[in-house]
């Protein structure tokens, strides 16, 4: 959010935006794979990891097959800000909330306008 509040400054354009919310399928890269997996094991058990790790490297997706390994350790999500900071950020958009959008029902807290100022 910050980096798009600032490009809305830098360059003075007012920036209307909808998004799907950090948690979604979308930004979950197995999730994009998912279906594909699904169709490949064709109900087949996935017991263990091994398993599950011969299915994955054996699929294809418009013709290649992934690059599959096995990741044990926590990665590192995006950009971080501490309450303060995020607090200056929302100080610069406009949460759309149901009175304010009634041409976009349902869409809460992930819709929001960015003014240059």
């Amino acid at each position: 959010m910050k980096r798009i509040v600032e490009f809305s400054q830098k360059y003075r354009v007012n920036i209307r935006l909808a998004y799907y919310p950090p948690y979604h399928s979308k930004y979950n890269p197995i999730e994009r794979t998912w279906s594909v997996l699904e169709n490949h094991w064709n109900g087949s058990i996935l017991d263990e990891v091994e398993t599950a790790l011969k299915f994955a490297k054996t699929m294809t997706w418009k013709g290649k097959n992934p690059v599959v390994k096995l990741v044990t350790q926590t990665y590192e999500t995006g950009v971080r800000l501490s309450k303060k900071a995020m607090s200056k950020i929302e100080q610069q958009i406009e949460r759309l909330t149901s009175s304010t959008q009634s041409d976009f029902p349902n869409l809460g807290k992930w819709f929001i306008d960015i003014y240059s100022g």
